[in-house]
């Protein structure tokens, strides 16, 4: 292999990785529009890249996400993909036992978006992907269930911003009253559910994902409404989701110790190589 060839690989190993850096999950299609590479090279890499540890295949025909080793390149890893490796084997187990699918999501711009889900893995799922699907936070049981556990002055920043959205979804939050009321039962139930006007073929039960107090993320089990009542599916599912955020919690806090340990100990070598 020439040198110039050898600098083109890395090149483009680069930007798969850069590509990769700018959302949770990555298919080869996405990756493909993104970086111009043909589709097998790309494939190529990311199987180096999963070689070194820096890259995992999801369960998702295609799909990769970046995993906590590339803190070793000092750049490309942030809080999201963090929160699917904390998530993901934990739901997959889930949705394996259940057969319903599941999802996490996160905060963003007004909305939570989700970030993972385990339809591939449920014979039960009424959509073939919902990764990257934005979510009302004031009608959608993801949304709600952020929303409820935010501490008190993000929440009412963010209903001030959704009493003046146009998203139909949204309209419950622009009775102010009401809706705080719904997000104090929230918050003391412990969980959320989604607003009956909103796709009734289903429901979804999620619960709050807690990190020193603070939600970072929900995850919910979605269920159909002509099979299981409300009642019924909280009474068989909701005790093993709440105990899935709290798994969740924990391995993402010992994730973050382990990239302080580490960052601390490529401190540490830094300044013996410059004794």
């Amino acid at each position: 292999m020439s040198s110039s060839q050898s600098v083109r690989s890395v090149a483009r190993a680069i930007a798969i990785l850069q590509a990769m850096n700018r959302q949770p999950v990555s298919t080869v299609d996405m990756l493909h529009l993104q970086t111009l590479l043909p589709k097998p090279t790309i494939v190529r890499l990311l199987r180096t890249l999963e070689d070194l540890h820096l890259v995992r295949h999801a369960p998702q025909h295609g799909a990769y996400y970046l995993t906590s080793e590339v803190r070793s390149l000092s750049t490309g890893y942030h809080s999201e993909p963090q929160i699917v490796e904390a998530a993901m084997s934990l739901m997959d187990a889930m949705t394996l036992k259940v057969k319903w699918p599941m999802a996490i999501a996160v905060f963003e711009d007004n909305a939570v978006v989700v970030r993972y889900s385990t339809i591939p893995l449920s014979p039960l799922a009424l959509l073939h992907s919902s990764i990257n699907m934005r979510l009302s936070l004031a009608s959608r049981a993801l949304g709600r269930a952020y929303l409820a556990f935010c501490d008190n002055e993000e929440q009412e920043i963010i209903l001030d911003a959704l009493a003046l959205s146009s998203n139909a979804e949204d309209a419950p939050a622009r009775d102010r009253v009401t809706f705080q009321e719904l997000l104090r039962d929230i918050r003391s139930n412990g969980f959320a559910t989604r607003s009956r006007t909103v796709r009734p073929v289903s429901q979804t039960i999620a619960v709050p994902i807690l990190v020193q107090n603070r939600v970072v993320a929900t995850v919910g089990l979605t269920f159909f409404s002509s099979v299981l009542t409300d009642k019924k599916a909280i009474a068989t599912y909701l005790a093993d989701l709440q105990e899935l955020a709290r798994n969740v919690s924990t391995r993402l806090q010992q994730l973050n110790h382990s990239a302080k340990d580490k960052a601390i100990s490529d401190m540490n070598k830094g300044l013996k190589r410059q004794k």
